[in-house]
């Protein structure tokens, strides 16, 4: 089993939303390495879901991923936000995901927070730069941020 770390607006997307739901297709990644990211998970996958671009951005809880990669219909959507006019039923160039809840953590683990955890240095969200919706997790990074929850 893969870990993975995967932003969500909450206006969008909360962990709430989701565990309300149960399950939903995680769409609209439109960059290239967030999508071929998507493409590596498997069924069974977990990631800690992070809210972001919100006043408490942070890892708000635990998903799993229900359904492996397939074609993101919202790219053929001409009412969809993310529709893409390049992209044709013969030829999507976008995947989503089907995930499913696990966890609400009692409280967010706010990015200042995790930026000052010695064992998530290496960890891609707290790198300066880093803008990726979609990364992997190390099985230890996992462990560290479970243990601040």
């Amino acid at each position: 089993m893969a870990y993975w770390l995967m932003k969500s607006e909450p206006d969008e997307l909360s962990i709430k939303g989701l565990a309300k739901l149960g399950e939903a297709r995680w769409d609209g990644v439109r960059n290239y390495q967030a999508r071929n990211f998507l493409r590596a998970m498997a069924e069974g996958d977990e990631f800690f879901f992070y809210h972001s671009s919100c006043p408490e951005p942070g890892i708000a809880g635990i998903a799993r991923i229900s359904a492996a990669a397939y074609d993101d219909p919202t790219a053929l959507d001409p009412a969809s936000v993310y529709h893409d006019p390049k992209a044709n039923p013969d030829k999507n160039p976008w995947s989503a995901v089907d995930v499913a809840h696990v966890e609400t953590f009692s409280k967010v683990l706010g990015l200042g927070y995790l930026k000052q955890q010695a064992a998530l240095a290496e960890l891609p969200l707290v790198q300066k730069g880093s803008r990726l919706s979609v990364m992997p997790v190390t099985a230890e990074q996992w462990a560290a941020v479970l243990a601040l929850r």
